[in-house]
């Protein structure tokens, strides 16, 4: 075995002909074009293609290797994540033998050649995913093996001999720029797992993973059968890294990639089977056990960004939370960290208990943002003193001790074994003062001064009421910009001062079952004026408190409410007006988007539930999500209109029974059983505008000559298990060319199930539609139903 090794090492160390292969030979001068109908090459067997990838922004590109025969194109190298090019760009393997990547504008952005300084005769892409360079003779000198990104393939190896010995994670599976965790053999031959000082590639100590092996010429090995170890050459001695069951490299592709959570996984996926619904990696083994504990340097944000904290989900993978009063720096990635949501702390100590207040965290901790630590005190103790300190952001208090914290927090987690528990600091919401209430306090303020400037300008009574005249009709003209005290960022309009801003609710642009929107204009430009239909005047108060949770919502995809009017029976919301109208507009009654801005919509669509069902400050189930319901700004990104008016809405008002709230070919299968209504109601309904959005079809389509419908939702799940998903999407090649039509198509189907407990949350959703989750097979949605006939 000794004897075996050896050689096995020392055949590692030179270089590698391959006489006996098939080559797709790649001769000098060769170009690859974004302008290509097919910008790429592929290996022999077609199972690996090198060439340019197109990116989920449309116009940009890496020069990337990938997976050709899965339904999911893996990438399994790049040569520029950090620097997308745009279309016109171009590789060209050079008449003087170097690879080199050319933007739109001709620079040169990206070289490979030779590492020993020779001059290559031609290129190729090999069966086992390295693309190389190669001399006259076939000898590689130089390949992607050589410079790994974040992924290593069967036969690969990473050796500190050569200039690429490490991998380096990305910052998200949509950008593929460097991320802040590397794996490499140290000089002194310990594989190792470490956090890393973007934008320097200067790394964090200690590793939060290491195998503990010693010997300054080791390599890590991933051998075909899947196996990764660690080999010493000078010894012979062999130190396995991976422990599951070997497995047929004909039957099985495999990789193992340091993802953008900081894991270090070895994934499989069958070559064999020709079923739809293998649309995943499975994950066969991983390291660290557990990302958000692994990590504990004294500097660096940790497993997540700076201010959140890291909670372990039931698949092994970490998800990053922001703790109250906090939001996501980035929504569409949260392990960038969390931003206060309130205004600075002063530090006046009489105004500090008047301007925040104390929330509970069970179990979460920032083990090592601490400023101050005190022994022998009780939570109020500790609570009271984080209170009175303008520079205490979290207190934690475990047993006795209490320990002051000031951000940003780092390393944060969640973890049982704590044992205590943390509590923030954040801002109370402003009180809810009503627009009469407001304008009454104005007149008491107004009132003494009047006086005052009556007495003193006696004599000059006539001048000072012409004055009062002409500001009073000034008045009634103009509609108030200064906001309301309702939440902050409110206006409150009286029915006239919205009456004169749209003529009289002149121009209409479109009406629902409980609604009718209008065109105005004001001071800050377009506005919709949505005029609500018979809304009581015993829900004044409740009216009141849904505009005080909508104002505090703050996405980039939901429509911004500026103002209201609850004035008598008149309720009034005023919106920004959205110039494209609505998504129904676009996909039922203009010519068919393009593939890429509805995949943007949905993910945008996504985004925007999962902020109203999970992340904003009191959580709204919309209860009536539909395309005519979202809204397409000047860029088209989504924005979702009709948010937290569900309570408010008599049942009556609906466009289905008397019992139900939504819109008919949207509405979840529990409004009709009588059970209880959740989240998941936004879930299935956005189930089927994904399949809208998808196909450019409506769900429920009703065709002269048939008494029933066609249903959308269940042409899909038929042509999904069938394997005909591409003829219900017709000439749609963007589509049907793109590795997330299916994926896409699955979440979907799990989202329109009509069991809800087998519906995902919206984040779930969210993940898997952005391929941070796997995509399970979907079971028959409709199987629920029919077995409670």
């Amino acid at each position: 075995m000794f004897l075996q090794l050896l050689c096995l090492s020392i055949l590692l160390l030179l270089p590698f002909s391959i006489p006996f292969q098939t080559l797709n030979i790649i001769n000098l001068g060769s170009t690859l074009s974004t302008l290509d109908d097919n910008p790429y090459w592929t290996s022999p067997s077609g199972e690996f293609s090198f060439g340019f990838y197109a990116l989920s922004e449309g116009d940009h590109y890496l020069l990337a290797l990938w997976f050709t025969k899965i339904p999911i194109k893996t990438i399994a190298w790049t040569a520029n994540g950090d620097l997308p090019v745009q279309k016109g760009s171009r590789v060209e393997l050079t008449t003087i033998g170097s690879l080199s990547l050319f933007n739109s504008a001709g620079a040169e952005i990206w070289k490979a050649e030779p590492l020993d300084g020779t001059r290559a005769a031609s290129a190729a892409m090999l069966d086992n995913g390295n693309f190389v360079l190669l001399s006259t003779d076939s000898t590689i000198k130089w390949g992607t093996f050589d410079q790994p990104t974040d992924t290593i393939l069967p036969t690969q190896i990473v050796n500190i001999l050569n200039r690429g010995s490490k991998l380096s994670s990305s910052i998200s599976n949509e950008d593929h720029s460097s991320g802040k965790f590397q794996l490499s053999v140290k000089l002194d031959g310990n594989l190792v797992l470490r956090s890393i000082a973007r934008p320097t590639e200067e790394t964090y100590d200690p590793p939060y993973w290491a195998s503990n092996t010693a010997d300054t010429q080791s390599r890590l090995v991933f051998n075909e059968s899947g196996l990764m170890y660690l080999i010493t050459p000078l010894n012979g001695t062999h130190f396995n890294i991976t422990t599951e069951i070997q497995v047929s490299p004909r039957d099985f592709y495999q990789r193992a990639t340091i993802d953008s959570d900081g894991v270090f996984r070895k994934y499989t996926y069958p070559k064999s089977s020709t079923s739809p619904n293998d649309q995943t990696w499975s994950v066969k083994w991983y390291v660290p056990g557990d990302i958000c504990t692994a990590l504990t340097g004294n500097v660096g944000s940790g497993a997540c960004g700076f201010n959140s904290y890291c909670v372990l989900g039931q698949d092994q993978r970490p998800n990053c939370e922001c703790p109250p009063g906090y939001d996501y720096v980035d929504g569409n990635n949260t392990f960038m960290g969390c931003k206060q949501t309130f205004a600075p702390q002063s530090c006046e100590k009489d105004q500090l208990r008047k301007a925040f207040q104390m929330r509970e965290l069970i179990n979460i901790d920032w083990p090592l943002s601490d400023y101050e630590h005190f022994l022998s005190v009780d939570a109020e103790w500790c609570s009271n003193t984080c209170l009175d300190d303008c520079f205490c952001a979290v207190s934690i208090i475990r047993g006795s001790e209490c320990w002051l914290k000031k951000i940003p927090l780092s390393n944060g987690r969640s973890d049982p074994s704590i044992n205590g528990k943390a509590l923030i600091k954040v801002a109370p919401p402003p009180p809810q003062l009503h627009c009469n209430e407001k304008k009454e306090k104005q007149h008491k303020m107004i009132l003494p001064g009047s006086i005052v400037l009556a007495a003193s300008l006696f004599l000059n009574l006539l001048l000072v009421l012409i004055l009062v005249t002409k500001h009073k009709r000034s008045r009634r003209k103009a509609i108030p910009v200064a906001p309301s005290a309702v939440e902050g960022n409110l206006q409150c309009f009286t029915y006239k001062e919205l009456e004169e801003a749209t003529n009289g609710f002149e121009e209409e642009l479109g009406k629902g079952a409980c609604s009718v929107v209008y065109k105005g204009r004001n001071a800050q430009g377009l506005i919709a004026v949505k005029r609500l239909k018979n809304i009581p005047v015993e829900v004044d108060k409740e009216f009141k408190n849904e505009m005080r949770a909508i104002g505090r919502s703050n996405h980039k995809n939901l429509a911004k409410l500026l103002g209201f009017c609850d004035e008598g029976t008149h309720r009034l919301l005023v919106y920004e007006l959205m110039i494209h109208g609505s998504l129904a507009n676009l996909l039922f009654e203009m010519p068919r988007p393009s593939w890429y801005q509805r995949i943007q919509i949905a993910f945008g669509i996504a985004r925007g539930l999962t902020y109203l069902h999970e992340e904003c400050c009191t959580k709204i189930i919309h209860c009536d999500v539909k395309p005519q319901n979202i809204l397409l700004d000047e860029s088209f990104t989504a924005r979702i209109s009709d948010f937290g008016l569900a309570k408010l809405l008599k049942t009556d008002q609906t466009r289905t029974s008397t019992a139900v709230r939504g819109t008919r070919g949207y509405v979840a299968p529990e409004w009709f059983k009588g059970k209880a209504i959740t989240s998941k109601v936004d879930v299935y309904s956005f189930g089927i505008v994904l399949m809208e959005i998808i196909f450019c079809k409506r769900n429920v389509e009703l065709e002269v000559g048939r008494e029933d419908p066609e249903i959308l939702s269940e042409n899909v799940y038929d042509g999904y298990v069938q394997g005909k998903l591409q003829l219900l999407i017709g000439d749609d090649e963007e589509a049907k060319n793109d590795r997330r039509f299916e994926r896409m198509v699955m979440v979907a189907i799990w989202c329109v199930q009509d069991d809800s407990s087998l519906r995902p949350s919206m984040r779930k959703v969210l993940q898997m539609l952005e391929g941070a989750a796997d995509v399970p097979t979907p079971p028959d949605p409709f199987s629920y139903v029919n077995s409670n006939l």
